[in-house]
């Protein structure tokens, strides 16, 4: 298919970015993003806010604000109550609400499997919003989330995990990226993108590819959701980690003796997944404080921006 070219179209289908971004204005562009998946969790109302968590955060990579969200919803109403999508609706709504947007319509469809998502439009300033293609050597890399949500709920699909880490991954996953978002636009950073399917390997790559720079990974810097750990040990790994593997694996330099299992969880597919963001290492002690003052997820620094070798991820 031929790439859309138009010169009010800043950021569109090129370079792997996460929202698109059109300038009506001067002063004025739109973010736009769309987002929606199957159940992770066994709640509809906390479906609902994760799905719609998740579906936020392309704007908020992009440095945008959100202003109006539209339901995304197929649904098996034969064989499924109503109350159910009220449920995830409700959830969705409670999101949309803490984003500062309004829920201005959405559209649903009768399919056998039930997803729910939104279609989300934010604004940002056409010369001031931050894409993954701005990381410059020197940069170090910052995380917002710890990861294992993807293997966590693999775990709670097998009925594995209890009650006290099913609660914490739900309200993680449910987190809005919008404090980490804020602040670092505050700080001034230029390179961004949210981790999610891909994992953080993906992402990172993607966001390498973009800037035409490497990135060096340091795993014990990584912040890691300690159950996630055991069940990856134990070999309880999703079908999109390997995915991702592969999808890397030519563009991976992987330190001797590296434990396999912390490859598995840095390329584990995450859902509303944290920021990974490229900054200045003379803005990043500030950048760190103003996220904990904000009291993000982690903030954790988790390497760092090199010049060589380009495309690649050096882990270490």
């Amino acid at each position: 298919m031929p790439l859309e070219v138009n010169p009010d179209l800043l950021v569109g289908t090129t370079r792997w970015a996460d929202a698109a971004i059109y300038r009506l204005t001067s002063d004025i562009a739109l973010v736009q993003t769309v987002d929606f998946f199957t159940p992770i969790v066994n709640d509809p109302y906390d479906f609902g806010r994760i799905a719609a968590a998740n579906s936020f955060s392309d704007v908020y990579a992009m440095g945008g604000k959100p202003v109006t969200a539209m339901n995304i919803v197929c649904f098996p109403i034969k064989e499924m109550d109503k109350s159910i999508l009220r449920s995830i609706l409700e959830g969705g709504l409670e999101v949309i609400h803490k984003a500062g947007a309004v829920m201005a319509g959405g559209h649903s469809v009768e399919d056998p499997e039930l997803k729910y998502g939104l279609s989300v439009t934010g604004i940002v300033h056409p010369k001031r919003f931050i894409t993954n293609e701005g990381s410059k050597p020197g940069d170090l890399l910052l995380l917002t989330k710890p990861l294992g949500t993807g293997i966590l709920a693999t775990a709670l699909k097998a009925r594995r995990l209890d009650e006290k880490t099913t609660h914490y991954v739900t309200e993680l996953m449910a987190t809005l990226n919008k404090d980490a978002s804020e602040v670092m636009m505050e700080v001034g950073v230029k390179g961004c993108t949210d981790i999610t399917g891909f994992g953080l390997l993906g992402h990172a790559l993607e966001m390498a590819k973009a800037s035409n720079v490497g990135m060096r990974i340091y795993v014990d810097k990584v912040p890691f959701i300690p159950e996630a750990i055991t069940f990856a040990s134990m070999g309880l790994i999703p079908a999109g980690s390997h995915l991702n593997q592969r999808f890397c694996s030519k563009h991976l330099d992987i330190a001797p003796g590296l434990d396999p299992v912390m490859i598995d969880l840095l390329a584990d597919a995450q859902t509303s997944g944290g920021l990974l963001i490229s900054v200045p290492e003379e803005r990043a002690n500030i950048l760190v404080d103003k996220l904990l003052k904000r009291g993000a997820p982690t903030v954790n620094i988790v390497g760092e921006v090199v010049s060589e070798p380009a495309s690649v991820i050096q882990i270490r």
